[in-house]
């Protein structure tokens, strides 16, 4: 059984401030690259499918090296790579048979995969609730004229980026029925681009409080990670670790973020960029449509707003700005 040796962020530091509790700051390369993000299907098709992801991957992966280089002129970006392994939903494989021929896969592509992390984490990780972090951290956009009539997010695990149309029921005798109406994106531009997506479900465990969090949601907390956006209690959470020694059988004995390469940039970055197959667009459209409303702690924000500018570098000071894709055929 291997062993786990946390790693000691080289320049956390405490940030203090009057009106503000401490909140602990995290190291941060430039740009944080997500090689990608399979289901545990994928794997089973053998290695030739995940060698051709790579081989897919591995040029974007160079230009985005290219870009970041060329931004920042003279200096040497701080560029990590991770990969996100979906043990969320009910994985039937181990760790030993997934681990090896995904590392091999990337490696015989031209790759190197800094950090692996477990999409399992993205709930609860070191016994902090991640997912119910961020689901407070969820300011809804109320459309216009809204009349209290429709149910929370709490309540029904939904959240949407405007107007949904009205459900039309059997109208009684003597009364109208109500008319249809388009569903309405808030702020939308000429034409609406109109998005609803679910959260979480119930997990049907017989506990009411237990919830099944979507792979839109995951997938946003797993986006705010990487920012360094997240923290409990101001600390930091799902902080990556060494593993040393044979791999475990049960993906839960791995860490939330495990470090593979010693001598590998921060995983938490001032920007992500996530190459991913086609058929993960429409998930981080809702990311992003998630994203939009959740408003993360402002200290946290403003610490890394600050470490950018004395970096010379200038930020977005919303999530979602700082996020890039690029989606592979």
């Amino acid at each position: 059984m291997g062993r786990v040796v946390a790693v000691a962020p080289p320049e956390a530091i405490f940030a203090e401030s009057a009106e503000r509790r401490r909140v602990r700051s995290v190291p941060l390369a430039h740009l944080s690259v997500e090689l990608g993000h399979l289901y545990f299907e994928d794997f089973l098709t053998g290695p030739d499918t995940l060698l051709r992801h790579f081989r897919t991957v591995a040029p974007w992966a160079a230009a985005a090296r290219g870009i970041a280089a060329a931004d920042l002129g003279r200096r040497t970006p701080r560029i990590s790579t991770c990969f996100l392994i979906d043990d969320y939903f009910g994985p039937t494989t181990p760790p030993t048979e997934i681990i090896p021929p995904l590392l091999a896969a990337a490696e015989e592509a031209g790759l190197r995969i800094d950090y692996l992390a477990r999409e399992a984490a993205c709930a609860n990780a070191d016994g902090a609730p991640l997912a119910r972090l961020v689901e407070e951290r969820i300011v809804a956009d109320p459309p216009p004229r809204t009349t209290g009539g429709r149910p929370t997010l709490a309540e029904t695990g939904w959240l949407s980026n405007g107007q949904r149309s009205p459900s039309v029921r059997s109208a009684a005798a003597m009364d109208t029925a109500p008319a249809w109406a388009p569903p309405v994106q808030n702020a939308a531009n000429r034409h609406s681009v109109f998005v609803d997506v679910e959260l979480w479900s119930r997990a049907g465990n017989g506990r009411a409080e237990e919830r099944l969090w979507s792979c839109a949601f995951l997938a946003s907390v797993w986006q705010l990670l990487r920012l360094g956006m997240l923290r409990h209690g101001g600390e930091v959470v799902a902080t990556p670790q060494e593993w040393s020694g044979a791999l475990p059988e049960r993906w839960d004995e791995l860490p939330a973020v495990i470090r593979l390469n010693p001598q590998a940039a921060p995983f938490t970055a001032y920007r992500s960029l996530s190459i991913l197959p086609r058929r993960f667009l429409t998930t981080e459209h809702a990311v992003r449509t998630i994203l939009e409303q959740v408003a993360p702690e402002d200290a946290v924000v403003d610490q890394v707003i600050d470490r950018a500018r004395g970096e010379g570098l200038d930020l977005d000071r919303e999530p979602g700005g700082r996020i890039d894709y690029v989606f592979t055929g």
